[in-house]
């Protein structure tokens, strides 16, 4: 039987393999050893601290996203991206992290994502900055929907896979140790009978 729980600590704490993600993983084998502990101010001085040290890890390793963006190609944005078409089959994403409270947590989504979610992987491309800040660019498949996404199919979907419902759009899978949040209709299509989650915000809970 498999234990899914057990493969997300080998993703998230290094030892999974990630296939060509290779990218992905070592900025997350760099942020694991500046992970933040802490509150109050002293955890903030530590975040600033760990973006500084992955500025100056990226400029060395060359993890900056040198291409251009147009923007003529814009799709959307949120509070925390933006969206641009980068083919007919992908989108590129600018994401600001500001839903996490640090960059280890973001990259740890992204990875809980692409197990849970293999159809609609990201792909992470580098940093680049954006109004004075950085941000982590991902490419992702476009998805296109034929149909008005039923919210209610959704929560059944979640409750048959161990996730309860908590809070609206929020859900907590307490066998897995993990949280999603925000699965709004934009974030999760529906195409030919099949739920594409989108964009998709994981936290680990203190029982993972």
């Amino acid at each position: 039987m498999r234990d899914v729980k057990s493969e997300l600590q080998n993703i998230i704490y290094g030892n999974g393999q990630i296939g060509n993600q290779s990218q992905l993983r070592k900025i997350q084998n760099f942020l694991r050893g500046y992970a933040c502990s802490g509150q109050g101010s002293e955890k903030q001085e530590r975040l600033k601290s760990e973006e500084e040290k992955l500025i100056l890890a990226a400029e060395k390793s060359n993890f900056f996203y040198a291409q251009d963006i147009d923007e003529s190609l814009f799709i959307s944005e949120g509070a925390e991206q933006r969206v641009y078409r980068h083919d007919g089959y992908s989108v590129i994403k600018l994401n600001s992290g500001i839903f996490y409270e640090s960059w280890l947590d973001y990259f740890n989504s992204i990875l809980i994502h692409n197990y849970f979610f293999s159809s609609t992987s990201y792909e992470f491309l580098g940093f680049r900055f954006y109004n004075d800040s950085l941000a982590a660019v991902v490419k992702q498949d476009f998805i296109v929907s034929d149909e008005v996404t039923d919210l209610a199919l959704v929560k059944q979907f979640m409750v048959y896979n161990t996730f309860s419902n908590v809070r609206n759009n929020d859900y907590e899978s307490k066998l897995y140790g993990i949280i999603l949040e925000d699965l709004h209709d934009e974030n999760v299509l529906f195409k030919d009978g099949v739920f594409y989650f989108i964009d998709t915000v994981f936290y680990l809970s203190k029982n993972f």
